[in-house]
This record gives C-alpha cells, structure tokens and sequence, in this order.
C-alpha cells in the first residue's frame, strides 16, 4: 500500500465516475462494480461488470475498462495510468493490472473474501513481480460498500 496522493478532489472525481458505472451494472443486475482507466488526468476508458449480460465469466469492470484503455491508446501497455475501481480486484484482475503496466490502483471497498489488492493478498503490489501498482484502498470506502450491500441483500431476498 503506498501513502494517499496529495490530490483528493481528482480521486473523488474519478471514483464517482467508477460509482456511475457500478450503478449501470446494478441496473442490469450485475454485481455493481464500476470501474474507469485515467490517462493524463483525462478518463480515457470506463467500464462495469458484465459477467451475466455477456455470459463471460472474464467480464469484470477492470478487465473490460483495461480493454478499452488499451484499445484507445492503440497498445496494450498502460504504463503511466491509473485505475479507479468500486471494489478492491479479484485474483484475475490483480493479474490483468499487473501485465497491462498500470502505475497506479485506487479502490473502494475492500474485499475480505477474494481481495488481491492488500486485503487477503497483494498481488498488484508484489515485488517478486517485474512489474508492480501502486494500491490502495478505502476511497469513498462507505458510497462503494453500501452498493454492494444492498445488492446483495436485494439478491437474498429473492
């Protein structure tokens, strides 16, 4: 985990942007996750799950917004972005991060289950990596938790 960046307001800018797409993945009652790639400041990709809709189980906000990014800069090495995402990445997309080169991670909630983003491992941060992003979580931690709490209690009653 790496100190909190000296600009607040940008990383709540873009977390709300992340939250806006988690909302969409709600509405097509996805797990809501959302999730945006910063490039220069300027948002260049966003994304939300699409697990369900897509019937891909690789679907994930991060995974798809990597995509995106990658296909808008015309190369796969994200080198110098940064990710926003509402939830703290799985395995999969801790290793997705890794090989796309982002610089930097910034999540939401923390995930106590399946977190590999410092909570039950930190593969984003590993230094037996050749490459590592810098993670951290807890940003906007109560907006991005609510979501998926009430997601998932709606889902239970069903």
């Amino acid at each position: 985990m790496v100190a909190p960046s000296a600009d607040r307001t940008d990383e709540k800018k873009f977390m709300k942007a992340a939250l806006r797409e988690a909302l969409k993945a709600e509405a097509k009652s996805e797990v809501p996750v959302g999730a945006v790639v910063v490039c220069d400041g300027k948002i260049i990709a966003r994304a939300h799950n699409s697990r369900t809709t897509k019937c891909d189980p690789t679907a994930h906000a991060e995974v798809l917004a990597l995509r995106k990014a990658g296909a808008k800069l015309g190369h796969w090495n994200l080198e110098g972005c940064e990710l926003y995402v509402t939830k703290e990445p799985c395995v999969m997309c801790a290793g997705a991060i890794v090989l796309s080169r982002i610089k930097r991670v910034r999540y939401g909630a923390f995930d106590k289950r399946f977190g590999c983003g410092g909570t039950v491992m930190n593969l984003t941060d590993n230094p037996t990596f050749n490459h590592r992003a810098e993670t951290e979580g807890g940003l906007m931690e109560c907006e991005c938790a609510s979501l998926l709490t009430s997601f998932f209690k709606e889902r239970r009653k069903k």
